[in-house]
């Protein structure tokens, strides 16, 4: 894994979310405890609704635009039949957030 340091915590408020701009297009990063932060993609499955502009609860997002629910640790819609969207590794080190870049290098081409 390859880690970058992209941000102080509190740069995201709790509960809330921030964006980041990648090769693989936008990754929403959302604070859901004091030292707790995951990464996903920021565009719901169903209608491209923006995540971070959803509700963040317990470890999911709510997106905004039809309440579809996604699991921040898995990336799955809860209750949908289909529906993911994708998860980033990252951590939370001395307060500093930081990503793993791997994922983030490139665009898949599916």
């Amino acid at each position: 894994m390859s880690w970058l340091d992209i941000g102080d915590i509190n740069d995201i408020p709790l509960r809330g979310a921030r964006v980041i701009k990648t090769k693989v297009g936008c990754v929403a990063l959302f604070r859901t405890a004091p030292d707790e932060v995951f990464a996903t993609s920021d565009r719901c499955p169903h209608k491209g609704g923006p995540l971070n502009h959803g509700i963040v609860h317990g470890q999911s997002v709510t997106c905004p635009l039809h309440n579809w629910v996604f699991d921040l640790n898995t990336g799955q819609a809860q209750g949908a039949d289909e529906g993911r969207i994708a998860t980033y590794p990252v951590r939370v080190e001395d307060g500093r957030i930081l990503i793993d870049t791997t994922k983030l290098a490139h665009r898949s081409a599916a």
